[in-house]
């Protein structure tokens, strides 16, 4: 048996709590990963409230945590590129649903990646989800230039944080919108050039950019509109309130007017997480650990989550 994170009914983050289940055992192409750590994201405290029933299925108990950082306990058959021992991070895939709040998972070993030397876990935690969906967003889906301009919409968030480390490595010059409380780490802990309170300005106050990284969700149409010619915006988020809504404005996008907004939920397979050690080891991404909570609050994580204002990730601790 083990412990993992749980829950009966669709909720707040009150309904989580921690419990025993079977350890799971790898099959054919899978890794027995034991974790150390995970993080908290967004897409999991949308399924755990009971928004997104498609991936998350009705039946109960269930279960939270998208990413993982740990070590390889036992390798099911055909695996071959990896050995017990091996320090790995990875991102559960869609089809997985959630589950990685625990002491061990089972993972595709195409999934996993090799932790860059000098990074531990809460570390690796705290960059992996975001670092993923971020190189994805700006190199392959923006193609972002040297010397353009680039516009983070949730600059202190999960995936903000580091797109906006990204972004000034990639050479752009990069403006960070975040809350007040947190323009000082946006741009003194992160290296906008310049840093926004979103609530003091206007969309059509800030502008214009070649890229927009939008990670809310909302108001989709006004930024889209904050685009140069030839300019291109990416979202990560969908406004879980207006799904519908929301994925007509894309898809019209798509066919209406000169700017398409490009929509993608991160799947990152091994080529993906080693750019990611790579561009850690060569010093360009840091991770940006908020606070981390033990297994136990994993009740608490989730709510520090909903109040607001992060920076960086809340990263779970599995001892």
């Amino acid at each position: 048996m083990m412990k993992a994170a749980l829950y009966d009914r669709f909720g707040g983050p009150e309904v989580l709590y921690v419990g025993r289940i079977p350890r799971p055992e790898p099959k054919t192409g899978e890794v027995l990963v034991r974790v150390r750590a995970v993080s908290v994201n967004g897409g999991e405290a949308a399924g755990r409230s009971g928004k997104v029933p498609l991936i998350t299925g009705r039946r109960f108990p269930q279960r939270v945590g998208l990413d993982l950082a740990g070590e390889v306990a036992s390798l099911g058959p055909a695996v071959t590129d990896l050995t017990v021992g091996d320090r790995v991070w990875g991102v559960l895939g869609l089809a997985s649903g959630f589950g990685s709040a625990a002491e061990y998972v089972t993972v595709p070993a195409d999934r996993l990646g090799r932790i860059p030397d000098g990074l531990g876990p809460v570390r690796a935690a705290a960059l992996l989800t975001g670092g993923t969906t971020a190189i994805t967003a700006l190199r392959d889906k923006a193609r972002l230039r040297r010397g353009e301009s680039l516009l983070v919409r949730g600059a202190a968030g999960g995936v903000g944080s580091v797109a906006v480390q990204l972004g000034r490595a990639l050479g752009a010059e990069v403006t960070g919108l975040a809350r007040a409380a947190n323009l000082d780490f946006v741009r003194d802990g992160l290296g906008a050039h310049h840093a926004v309170d979103h609530r003091a300005v206007r969309p059509d106050q800030l502008g214009r950019f070649d890229v927009v990284l939008d990670t809310v969700g909302t108001d989709l149409s006004d930024y889209r509109k904050l685009l140069v010619p030839g300019g291109r915006m990416v979202t990560v988020a969908l406004d879980h309130e207006r799904v519908a809504a929301t994925l007509g404005i894309i898809a019209a996008s798509a066919v209406h007017g000169r700017s398409r907004v490009r929509f993608f939920s991160g799947n990152p397979k091994r080529p993906l997480l080693d750019d990611l050690a790579r561009h850690t080891a060569e010093g360009l991404l840091r991770p940006p650990v908020d606070t981390v909570f033990p297994l136990e609050e994993i009740s608490a994580a989730h709510q520090a989550l909903a109040n607001g204002g992060v920076r960086g990730k809340y990263v779970v601790r599995i001892a």
